[in-house]
């Protein structure tokens, strides 16, 4: 139990292909893990290893982050840490510093850019698994509209594989969603659309919450 308070939260988020919108010294803004949004307001405090979702009004250590992520009790996060996610995200190397606290009244330590695993694309094919288009559907995304736009892809990270919905970039990247991964691929481009109109809509993502909530 001891060692997981040694695995940051920028790693683990970093692992599952989760980087930060931008840093300060001591902390970084992400988009919410948890939630959609359009502006950052999940807070990672590097040096104290906390999160806060201003949108949520809550945070925490890593553990309920992951609890809050994977939907289980403390004992099914401590047990996916140490069983998981706390090998493949040690491999991740930070920056000297990062995790430690500075002297009393001392600056905080300057951050630089962590070494991320490298999320490779392995295959894509047409939509198929239950799992991704029960996703979808619970997202109130019906599966024609889904089939026409999304694909299914298989991914890896560190060596181990993964799958999501990937919905396609101008510029072959891809962005990657399932219940339990929100996260891309380079190049991150915009995806453009051909409706035969005059007119131009766009959206922040290609799922948007404002469509589904009506």
């Amino acid at each position: 139990m001891n060692d997981l308070k040694n695995i940051g939260i920028r790693q683990f988020l970093a692992w599952r292909g989760i980087l930060p919108k931008y840093e300060r010294n001591g902390y970084g803004m992400y988009l919410s893990p948890l939630r959609e949004e359009r502006t950052p307001s999940f807070k990672v405090d590097y040096v104290q290893n906390l999160w806060y979702d201003f949108g949520l009004g809550g945070g925490g250590t890593l553990l309920t982050l992951v609890m809050r992520l994977e939907r289980c009790d403390s004992r099914e996060a401590v047990r996916r840490l140490q069983n998981g996610e706390k090998r493949d995200a040690g491999s991740v190397s930070l920056s000297p510093g990062v995790g430690e606290r500075p002297a009393a009244g001392g600056p905080l330590p300057v951050l630089r850019p962590a070494t991320v695993p490298a999320l490779r694309i392995l295959s894509d094919a047409s939509l198929r698994h239950p799992a991704l288009v029960g996703y979808l559907a619970s997202r109130g995304i019906v599966p024609p509209v889904a089939a026409a736009f999304c694909r299914e892809v298989r991914y890896e990270v560190n060596g181990r594989a993964f799958f999501a919905v990937g919905f396609r970039n101008d510029a072959g990247g891809w962005e990657l969603r399932s219940e339990r991964f929100k996260g891309g691929s380079s190049p991150k481009h915009i995806t453009t659309i051909d409706n035969r109109s005059d007119t131009v809509i766009a959206f922040e993502g290609f799922m948007d919450s404002s469509l589904i909530s009506r």
